[in-house]
């Protein structure tokens, strides 16, 4: 790993899984040769440019992402489960099934609850993970307060189990408009299902 000379952050490589469409499947396969580590287990969600694993290529890991055009639910993981499984450029990493995806990444999105409280609607976390506010460092973050936002406005992002989970506005007893009063967690903190990510009021 490499140690950013700005401002000291660790840089760690990234490539990009291959995708291929078999049948109702999509297998995502090494774009490298190396050791294979730390995939996502049977039945989790991958979503377009989640991490899917490590890749160590001659001694340096790589993070791994999944492509662009490529979700769904986790079939199975190919190969051993090892802690370091070697593979060949073009092996397949993951099977997943799209048809799945969209399904699994609505209810993700949309399951947080309501509860009406003092200082407005709280919308909570349908997860337990790491909690972003935004999509990277340098970008802005996804909802700030005195924001007015809308029934599937993505307001956060999730890591769980390293996958990364978009976390849309909505829900039962949700306002279809609302204005953020304020906001739970702060970026990068650990949230638990049921935390509460934004407090609101009808817009």
């Amino acid at each position: 790993m490499k140690r950013d000379a700005v401002d000291g952050r660790v840089f760690v490589p990234e490539l990009v899984a291959q995708v291929h469409r078999e049948g109702s499947t999509i297998e995502l396969r090494s774009p490298a040769v190396g050791l294979w580590r730390g995939a996502p287990t049977t039945g989790q969600l991958v979503v377009p440019r989640a991490m899917i694993g490590e890749l160590e290529v001659l001694g340096v890991r790589h993070r791994v992402r999944a492509p662009d055009d490529a979700a769904g639910l986790v079939l199975e993981a190919a190969g051993p489960r090892l802690a370091r499984r070697p593979v060949a450029y073009g092996d397949v990493l993951l099977q997943l099934d799209p048809d799945a995806s969209p399904i699994a990444a609505d209810l993700a999105a949309t399951s947080a609850g309501a509860a009406s409280e003092a200082g407005g609607v709280a919308f909570r976390s349908p997860l337990s993970g790491r909690f972003y506010a935004r999509a990277a460092p340098d970008k802005p973050p996804f909802v700030q307060v005195g924001d007015v936002i809308e029934t599937g406005r993505t307001v956060a992002l999730l890591e769980v189990m390293k996958t990364f989970n978009r976390i849309a506005y909505g829900g039962d007893g949700l306002p279809p408009r609302a204005r953020v009063l304020g906001l739970g967690p702060n970026d990068e903190d650990d949230v638990e299902e049921g935390d509460v990510l934004l407090r609101i009021e009808p817009a």
